[in-house]
């Protein structure tokens, strides 16, 4: 028996208008007003950038600005060195490349929907059918699901700063949903171009961050096909992955005949790949609990609850695909020789699409429960970011005020009267949502997750308007490489480093600063970063048995730890 028993009016799908503006309150709030950040977000950036400003060699081999980047993959940095060369004018560099990103949000979305949606309108997925009718349609009941999984993926707090960036993982949680709906479309038709579809997903996204999570996901489908249904083997063996090896191995190709800067950085990219895998760790088995808790709420919850409902139809697609790929990524987190936040965002997808079809199934007592407890938690997220920037505009409360400043000295703040309206409107947005929900108590199967969605996309836009001028500040680092440009002498053509990425790629772009590339070998400058927590500048030079003088020195305001100083070959 299946555990769904629904009217057709519990599955009126969320009106269009309304979806599409939540989708938008989500992606454009902090994509603009800001510079590259002291992330991967500046690090991918200066990659995008060295592309769009150099020719062939500079887009088959990543570098930053001389620095080889080739561990990842080249397509994220691809299609934003693409933005930058036909955006550029609008407003600069860095927000073209994050139109990208906005392109990278699209794709996944979309994935997510439309993977839901086919799975909501299978046979098995259907709720039982009512004595005297009146039992929803199988579209209606798959545009529902589909509106559910997407809110969940809006409510992702491991996806707010990463979907926001212009790094690799931003496009590889879009492809892992894109992999997902190749999977879903093999299982829907069992057609070729369905299997050259899924082998075109693995294979893009063996280009955007390594092959070892597309082979665990093909190892996953094969198992499965294996399992329950072997009519579509051969077409995994034969076309999927062929494909995948024929989209991935372009590159390879392209650099064999190229041989970017002499060389190819196919092995650096190999042995990246080698690296993230290792024996299974009692860290990462740590890193993945303590962090998947809130990096996939509010999904996890009805996610295990689906699993547990759906028990007497386990072999039902729109269990045993999500589930086949939570199992892939959730065993590679396992094995992560180097447990991060990459590790976590390939759970997310499937998480989202299982959460879905456990909104039917949940209790009522359980769905308000977690209602509840979003009002209560969102609230007051919400009301703290407005106190904080309260205090930061009028100094009251003085404590708070204080630890403000003191985390960002020499910070000036300014009223911004658009970014206040945006942020009056988005608060007075919730409160309408909050009372909607309480006072209507409507039916509908989205309900369960709209207020969790919307209280997160609430706290985003409140952080993105209030407090992005605070944010960029301590987070930019324009301020210190236009300081240094302003020292650098004119005749300087080349400056060697050892700084990290971010900070390479804020100073080539903002300072225009020249460093070493692919083929320098004796540089007359030398820029060396010191975090007063390893070896000193005096113990650098020292190691160099050379003569340096002194040209500058200096470091962003917000942290006291981090120096930088220019030097000078003295003979």
């Amino acid at each position: 028996m299946k555990p769904v028993r629904l009217p057709a009016a519990a599955t009126n799908a969320l009106p269009r208008r309304i979806l599409f503006a939540l989708c938008l309150l989500y992606i454009l709030p902090g994509l603009f007003g800001r510079d590259p950040w002291k992330t991967d977000d500046a690090a991918s950036f200066g990659i995008m950038w060295t592309m769009a400003r150099g020719g062939l060699e500079d887009w088959l081999w990543p570098h930053l600005v001389g620095l080889p980047m080739a561990e990842k993959g080249p397509l994220a940095a691809w299609i934003g060195a693409l933005c930058i060369r036909l955006f550029d004018w609008i407003a600069g560099a860095p927000f073209a490349a994050r139109i990208a990103t906005i392109g990278f949000f699209l794709l996944g979305s979309s994935a997510v929907w439309y993977s839901t949606y086919l799975l909501g309108r299978r046979p098995e997925a259907q709720p039982q059918r009512l004595a005297f009718g009146g039992q929803p349609s199988p579209s209606d009941y798959g545009r529902t699901l589909a509106d559910g999984a997407l809110l969940i993926y809006l409510g992702f707090l491991g996806l707010l700063l990463i979907l926001h960036s212009t790094s690799s993982e931003a496009l590889q949680v879009s492809m892992v949903a894109l992999c997902l709906y190749g999977a879903i479309r093999l299982f829907e038709s069992g057609t070729a171009a369905a299997g050259a579809l899924f082998g075109l997903a693995l294979g893009l996204l063996a280009l955007t961050r390594g092959w070892v999570l597309p082979l665990a996901l093909w190892t996953g489908m094969l198992t499965l096909v294996s399992i329950r249904e072997r009519r579509l083997l051969w077409r995994l063996l034969l076309i999927s992955l062929p494909v995948a090896v024929a989209v991935a191995g372009s590159w390879w190709l392209a650099c064999r005949i190229v041989r970017p800067f002499t060389s190819s950085p196919f092995d650096a990219w190999m042995v990246w790949n080698y690296s993230q895998v290792g024996m299974p760790s009692w860290n990462a088995l740590r890193y993945l609990g303590k962090n998947v808790i809130w990096a996939a709420w509010p999904a996890w919850p009805f996610a295990l609850w689906a699993i547990y409902a759906w028990r007497r139809q386990s072999q039902a697609p729109h269990i045993t695909l999500p589930l086949t790929f939570l199992v892939a990524a959730s065993v590679l987190a396992l094995f992560a020789a180097k447990p991060d936040e990459g590790t976590l965002l390939p759970l997310l997808p499937p998480l989202a699409i299982l959460a879905a079809f456990g909104l039917p199934t949940m209790k009522r007592g359980a769905i308000n429960a977690v209602d509840w407890f979003s009002v209560m938690t969102l609230t007051a997220c919400a009301a703290f970011i407005w106190l904080g920037w309260i205090a930061k505009q009028t100094g009251w409360p003085a404590w708070l005020a204080r630890n403000a400043f003191k985390l960002a000295p020499g910070f000036k703040p300014e009223f911004g009267p658009v970014a206040f309206v945006v942020a009056l409107l988005a608060t007075a947005g919730w409160f309408a949502l909050v009372q909607w929900r309480v006072s209507r108590r409507p039916k509908v199967l989205w309900r369960a997750v709209v207020l969790s969605s919307g209280g997160v996309i609430l706290c985003w836009v409140l952080l993105a308007t209030l407090w992005m001028p605070w944010i960029n500040y301590g987070k930019s680092y324009a301020g210190v490489a236009r300081q240094l440009a302003e020292k650098l002498p004119a005749g300087a053509y080349c400056v060697e480093t050892n700084v990290g990425t971010a900070q390479r790629a804020s100073f080539a772009y903002f300072g225009g600063v020249p460093f070493a590339g692919f083929t320098d070998t004796r540089c007359d400058f030398l820029l060396l970063q010191d975090n007063r927590r390893g070896r000193d500048d005096a113990m650098v030079l020292r190691e160099r048995r050379e003569e340096w003088q002194l040209l500058w020195e200096g470091r962003r305001p917000s942290d006291r730890h981090e120096r930088f100083r220019l030097y000078k070959r003295a003979n």
